[in-house]
């Protein structure tokens, strides 16, 4: 099998899913090449989170991509709209945290990162369970978006290449996720996944991924270990 067979572009967004993810494919034998984006998000916190995932995983390669979709906005993380708090988790509707395209603008750079690496696997963690209800995270889309690629591409259209969208958390919830980054020695820590951190990258404790992430780990019997803006319980917003 050619060396570029087991290469593999994993975009790291420096949240807990991407960090399993990233251990994922690392713990499969992949040579793994980091993709994150400076979006122009609010929360940055989680690209310097990004960047020590990365060097902790020795990946061949970290590459951090620049766009800015605070010219559309359309998003609280892309504009001046603000990020819910104390949402229930069972509010199925979409929210505005949701960022018009992002997943198929940030595949469509992993997609031609790949091919110039000749790498036909891409790792994405996205989930299809304990989520937010983002459209572009449901298997249906990525199944259409490996269509496309195969279609889209040179790689595709005249050397047969076949890319793989790897999702190894889509079925599985926050708990599972956590107890997967567990074995897999995931260092949390230094993961970030507020959608409205404080200055310092403390986490809110309240906007739908901290609530996500703190059940997560209250399931599992411990406490998340990244910093939050008060001191919180596993699993409660406050103690």
């Amino acid at each position: 099998m050619p060396a570029s067979q087991s290469r593999a572009v994993v975009l790291l967004s420096g949240g807990l899913d991407s960090a399993t993810v990233l251990a994922i494919a690392k713990s499969e034998g992949y040579e793994t090449y980091a993709l994150s984006f400076r979006y122009g998000q609010r929360h940055q916190s989680e690209l310097e989170a990004a960047g020590l995932l990365a060097k902790r995983a020795g990946v061949t390669r970290h590459v951090v991509a620049e766009i800015d979709l605070r010219v559309f906005g359309g998003s609280a993380l892309t504009a001046d709209i603000p990020v819910p708090k104390g949402r229930s988790l069972d509010d199925a509707t979409i929210p505005v945290t949701y960022v018009p395209a992002r997943n198929t603008i940030f595949l469509s750079f992993a997609l031609g990162w790949a091919e110039v690496l000749d790498a036909p696997h891409i790792f994405l963690g996205v989930n299809a369970l304990d989520y937010s209800g983002y459209p572009d995270c449901r298997p249906e889309y990525i199944a259409a978006f490996e269509r496309m690629a195969r279609l889209a591409t040179k790689a595709g259209v005249e050397g047969g290449w076949a890319l793989r969208v790897h999702t190894p958390l889509i079925d599985l919830t926050k708990r599972d996720i956590i107890a997967r980054g567990l074995a897999l020695g995931v260092p949390f820590e230094l993961t970030r996944s507020c959608y409205d951190p404080d200055a310092a990258g403390r986490a809110c404790g309240e906007c739908d991924s901290c609530q996500l992430r703190l059940k997560g780990f209250a399931e599992n019997g411990i406490t998340d270990p990244a910093p939050y803006v008060r001191e919180l319980g596993a699993g409660s917003r406050e103690q």
